[in-house]
């Protein structure tokens, strides 16, 4: 323990040449390597090691324990001796902490709750074979969960989706946290000084034009736009990040001859800004697992509040965990889907097969050659008389009277269509941040 706040102390520089980061980014580092060599991938759905949980559990308490000492005065009263009551100012945890701090520690202990719960599972399983556990997709390294030929059991099946629904509360909840404490961060000179003197510039002339039509539909704009690769979609997220804080500085220029200032009515860019951040709130909830912005990494590389740097680094790698373990639970509804279609694939093929083979069967036991008269033995000749070619009419009539009836057969129901793939995108979602 005093080994590594002495290197917190010395912002990671052990020469003591004051080369080194500063306290808020030191702990956020330290927050983020713990969290990456307890967790790890998380490449299945399964308890973390005892020894693991323990070491984890034990070095985040002394992380946080720096939270207990940003303390800010709040009014009070005191009663002396006399009984006279006095206004006196007292200390306590910084309100941002105080809220905040709480919470997280117990979306964590939600995590480690739900991997701990997969311990008694059996139905679904990872194999050890080298070529069963690997994937073909862009990920290929995590193994790929088996489960029963038939899929899995309803109660496991409502069991999944119980443990899906609660890693998803938590990680909303750690995502809106991050992102609050993100946007309360002060933007860093070096990257304004990086940013072009207007939003049409940072955008592009085509994605300028969409977001100032008279008719904005964000859906719309996202379905218009290559969102094929996480690098294209990054590089979406930086763009209108920028326009942003350009449109924002130049709300706020006071001086006319700044270079921030421009002749663009406030009302329009307060519409501009309202549209880029609706973009930026369908980039970050469909795609959770995106990396982080050039905006976000500058704030947090620059950041000066140790308190901010805490929340902001323990929200995030709370979040990373909740998608990452989200993901390992829709590969497990994948493959469950997968095993249900193809066994309702086999079935609605056997009965085909059942059905073509019946078919066959009847039409070679009646004999195709024989006409009703054959059959009942009349052979007659064209020279008979009317008289028995009017009996000959009745019994026909008789006859296709009767055929047209329709027979009281009973079939096998048919199977229905097989039950679309759901959640096939789960898979493919972009790498999870750590």
């Amino acid at each position: 323990m005093k080994e590594k706040f002495a290197k917190l102390l010395l912002g990671e520089d052990m020469s003591g040449g004051g080369k080194g980061v500063s306290s808020a980014l030191a702990l956020s580092n330290a927050i983020t390597n713990l969290a990456a060599s307890a967790f790890g991938e998380q490449k299945k759905l399964e308890p973390m090691a005892p020894e693991t949980k323990t070491r984890w559990r034990k070095e985040i308490d002394w992380l946080l324990s720096v939270t207990d000492h940003i303390v800010e005065f709040v009014p009070s009263k005191q009663v002396s001796k006399d009984g006279i009551y006095m206004d006196i100012m007292t200390t306590r945890q910084r309100s941002d902490l105080h809220i905040n701090i709480p919470g997280l520690r117990k979306l964590d202990a939600m995590l480690l709750e739900c991997l701990e719960n997969f311990k008694e599972q059996s139905e679904f399983y990872y194999t050890k074979s080298k070529d069963d556990d690997t994937r073909n997709d862009d990920k290929w390294w995590i193994p790929t969960p088996k489960v029963p030929q038939n899929g899995l059991s309803d109660s496991t099946r409502k069991w999944m989706q119980k443990q899906k629904d609660s890693v998803n509360q938590v990680l909303k909840a750690a995502m809106a946290i991050n992102a609050q404490v993100l946007s309360e961060m002060e933007i860093p000179e070096s990257y304004i000084e990086s940013l072009p003197k207007n939003g049409r510039a940072s955008l592009g002339d085509s994605i300028y034009k969409s977001i100032t039509d008279d008719y904005f539909d964000p859906d719309y704009f996202l379905s218009t736009i290559d969102l094929s690769s996480e690098h294209k979609i990054l590089d979406l997220k930086n763009r209108i990040e920028a326009s942003v804080v350009i449109w924002k500085r130049k709300m706020n220029a006071k001086d006319s001859k700044s270079s921030w200032s421009s002749g663009v009515s406030l009302e329009k860019r307060e519409i501009l800004e309202e549209r880029a951040e609706t973009i930026l709130l369908l980039l970050k909830h469909r795609f959770p697992g995106l990396p982080q912005s050039s905006l976000d990494i500058s704030k947090i590389q620059y950041n000066r509040d140790v308190g901010q740097a805490i929340l902001e680094s323990y929200s995030r790698i709370i979040e990373s965990l909740a998608y990452t373990v989200l993901s390992r639970i829709e590969d497990v509804t994948y493959a469950d889907n997968l095993a249900r279609n193809q066994s309702n694939g086999e079935k609605k093929t056997k009965l085909a097969c059942a059905k073509e083979e019946l078919e066959k069967q009847n039409s070679t036991d009646t004999p195709t050659s024989m006409t009703l008269l054959d059959f009942m033995g009349w052979n007659l000749d064209r020279g008979d008389t009317d008289a028995k070619n009017d009996f000959k009419d009745d019994v026909c009539k008789e006859v296709d009277m009767h055929l047209s009836k329709p027979p009281n057969v009973v079939t096998n129901k048919k199977i229905s269509y097989i039950e679309r793939l759901e959640n096939l995108g789960g898979a493919r979602s972009p790498t999870a941040r750590h």
